[in-house]
């Protein structure tokens, strides 16, 4: 059985990304296409899959190179994966300095204190930032 393909208009709508992010993407190998469809780009549903990688990734803070390694990172590939364990403890680091801000803001949206940094509870929310 074929598998339907998916055109560019329709994987930007989908995943929300412009076509010429598509071919930048492409070019730059973080996706292939599976062809044609006239002079029009198509695509395996699958692409959708790897676009949310990339977009979470990107919002992790990766560079467009990083991604494009770790896209076509094997099992022997050590060093990269040393590089992947150091990003992994930076986003814990930035995921608990987030948390604090958050509870933080938390605690300012009903707290009593003027001014507001001066309360115990919201600085506390700050040490070892």
């Amino acid at each position: 059985m074929v598998e339907a393909q998916l055109d560019i208009a329709e994987v930007a709508e989908r995943s929300g990304l412009a076509p010429s992010a598509l071919r930048f993407y492409e070019s730059r190998g973080l996706i292939a296409s599976a062809g044609r469809n006239g002079l029009r780009r198509t695509y395996r549903p699958d692409v959708l899959d790897r676009l949310g990688l990339i977009a979470c990734a990107r919002g992790a803070g990766f560079t467009i190179a990083e991604i494009a390694t770790f896209v076509l990172a094997r099992p022997t590939d050590v060093e990269l994966r040393a590089r992947m364990a150091d990003k992994a403890r930076a986003i814990d680091d930035d995921i608990a300095r987030l948390v604090r801000m958050r509870d933080g803001l938390r605690h300012a949206s009903t707290c009593t204190h003027a001014p507001l940094v001066a309360c115990p509870d919201f600085t506390r929310a700050f040490k070892g930032s």
